[in-house]
């Protein structure tokens, strides 16, 4: 346990973390239709409601060469007076410590994913996750029991569910990432996948 809180510790650290602020995890490259934009007008939205700097927001990924992208966001944090809050991280080699030292997970992608890692990810951590309403979101979360969804393309709709999240009680927020892995281990173990794609296989041959 030891061990484990130190290695907490020293990620924190690299994000330049130091107190006992909520954190708010986006992970994922950054390229427009993963949604950093919106994420970004979303936590400006949370800022004004809550009225103080009551979070630290983690944008967690790599431009992959997409230089003007990265800049366009930063100049957004700037235009919300957001810098102080914002951290734009492009690496990190242990992502089951960066899902654990954070408190709730965001996927905000504007285009449908097929399935959706991030969401499976999070709940697999115990972790709340808020997504958008579309692509694999909507089979692998269940709405209000183990994370929120929220309207696509929707700012507004993004920053109830932080709010909505970042308000809960310790005891809800924990039931809801227990019911979060328990829904990944019943969906995802081996024997079940194997069987699925045995079954896909089947139907389509015959």
């Amino acid at each position: 346990m030891q061990i484990i809180l130190i290695h907490e510790k020293k990620l924190l650290n690299e994000w330049n973390i130091t107190d006992e602020k909520k954190i708010i995890l986006m992970p994922g490259r950054l390229t427009s239709w993963k949604g950093q934009e919106l994420f970004i007008e979303a936590i400006n939205l949370v800022k004004i409601e809550l009225g103080y700097e009551a979070f630290h927001v983690v944008i967690l990924g790599s431009d992959q060469g997409r230089d003007s992208y990265k800049e366009k966001l930063i100049k957004l944090t700037e235009k919300y007076n957001l810098t102080n809050q914002v951290k734009f991280i492009e690496h990190c080699k242990d992502m089951a410590l960066a899902y654990k030292v954070s408190d709730i997970i965001v996927s905000a992608s504007t285009e449908p994913e097929a399935f959706g890692r991030v969401a499976v990810e999070a709940q697999s951590m115990e972790k709340i996750i808020i997504a958008s309403n579309i692509g694999g979101s909507n089979e692998t979360i269940l709405n209000e029991k183990t994370g929120l969804l929220f309207e696509s393309g929707d700012a507004g709709s993004l920053s109830k569910k932080i709010i909505q999240a970042m308000t809960m009680d310790e005891t809800s927020l924990e039931l809801m990432g227990k019911e979060g892995r328990k829904n990944i281990i019943k969906k995802f173990n081996v024997e079940k996948m194997c069987f699925s794609t045995y079954s896909e296989y089947k139907r389509l041959l015959n």
